[in-house]
């Protein structure tokens, strides 16, 4: 374990929060894989299964304008009301029994949606107050290691859940997940000032959008996550097409290739911080792409071996790039922009996603997955080689203070 992991794992409120985070985000990945099943289910549609995708990344598209709340209000406070909200509302999904009640998953998915752009709006804001600066890239992997890990374990409960039982089940464990984290963010220690009156809607969206177009090393980086969940998105398209016509297997299946997808991110997650001290931002980025890329085209094969290979290779690559991007929005943006900020960067990150779900599964009705596969891992090797060629981003090596701990102390939070 390095240093950074260490010390992140001793701050008090920083343990807390990724407790929460691993409370909810086991539900949270069970229910998403449990979505697209159950609508693959009740109507025979992989096409309408690729859509669920479509719910969760839709509300990104207008991201700037739902982030600006983030930038309103105390981001402790709003974060444990849009979990309890989420706990609240998910029981709706208890009404689905047939194909006519299908519409019920999409709104709780768009639901879903909205909430995560706020969600990681806020603890974008937030967990620079918590966490020293030169131990984001730490956290954030923590963060995604524990999100992501959860895929070890929660597709293949719920997927079992769902087998045995329905998705009635996942959804009450969704719901009573999402309310624990809420109990555990409360628990949370940390002095947040009232905002200052808020500016006119329309000016503190443009100070957000202004920051990172006058930050070109920003920009480089949103532009590689954003190809790089482009072609992500074309990937989930198919995803149940790889497992169906490709594998011949049932959706269920999907459940085991989430687990080890999981094991890949699990990895990538835990390995971020130092990766990015060692090798710096912009080579690190190209690497985790290049992999991604590896990953897509053994996606393609027709056999078992090289789709867990694939899968492994995605779950360790994509996280990575995202990891990138959310330390360095925290890293070079002031605090009282960094919601609407980051909802920016998440909009232009994950909106070219939702417009691939909708053109892979459109294409899917024409082409093969095969195909689709191997074009996009070619456009991801493209992408690899100018992400590594471009930008400015921070190419040195991170040296580790000499005192971790007056280092932390020095920053003056958590």
């Amino acid at each position: 374990m390095s240093w950074g992991t260490t010390r992140v794992l001793g701050n008090r409120d920083a343990a807390r929060y990724l407790t929460a985070v691993l409370v909810s985000g086991f539900g949270t990945a069970a229910m998403l894989l449990v979505a697209g099943i159950w609508v693959k289910d009740l109507t025979g549609s992989s096409s309408l299964a690729g859509l669920i995708t479509l719910g969760l990344w839709g509300p990104t598209l207008v991201g700037p304008l739902i982030g600006v709340l983030a930038d309103r209000c105390r981001r402790r406070p709003l974060l444990i009301a849009l979990h309890v909200a989420m706990a609240a509302l998910l029981p709706v999904l208890l009404l689905v029994d047939t194909a006519g009640e299908v519409w019920l998953i999409f709104v709780v998915m768009v639901a879903y949606g909205v909430s995560f752009v706020l969600i990681d709006s806020a603890e974008s804001a937030l967990v620079p107050s918590v966490v020293p600066g030169e131990l984001l890239g730490d956290f954030n992997g923590l963060r995604m290691t524990v999100n992501e890990g959860m895929k070890l374990l929660a597709p293949l409960a719920g997927a079992g859940l769902f087998a045995a039982y329905g998705g009635h089940p996942v959804v009450l464990v969704d719901a009573a997940t999402f309310a624990l984290a809420a109990l555990v963010l409360g628990l949370l220690r940390v002095r947040e000032e009232r905002p200052p009156p808020p500016d006119p809607w329309g000016r503190q969206l443009a100070d957000g959008l202004g920051h990172l177009a006058r930050h070109a090393p920003l920009r480089h980086l949103v532009v590689c996550a954003g190809v790089t969940m482009l072609l992500t998105g074309i990937n989930g398209a198919v995803a149940y097409a790889v497992v169906d016509a490709g594998l011949h297997r049932p959706p269920e299946f999907n459940g085991v290739l989430a687990t080890v997808q999981g094991v890949g991110s699990l990895a990538g997650g835990l390995a971020a911080g130092a990766l990015l001290r060692r090798f710096g931002e912009r080579r690190v980025t190209a690497a985790a792409i290049a992999l991604f890329a590896a990953g897509l085209a053994l996606r393609a094969a027709p056999a078992l071996a090289p789709v867990l290979t694939g899968t492994l290779a995605v779950g360790f690559g994509v996280p990575l790039v995202l990891i990138i991007i959310w330390t360095a929005v925290q890293r070079e943006t002031p605090g009282a922009l960094v919601g609407r900020v980051s909802a920016t960067v998440n909009t232009l990150t994950f909106g070219p996603g939702t417009l691939a779900v909708l053109a892979g599964a459109g294409l899917l009705v024409l082409v093969d997955h095969r195909v689709i596969q191997l074009a996009a891992a070619a456009g991801a090797l493209l992408l690899a080689g100018w992400a590594l060629r471009g930008g400015g981003g921070r190419d040195a090596p991170e040296e580790a203070p000499a005192d971790p701990t007056l280092a932390a102390a020095g920053d003056g939070r958590g």
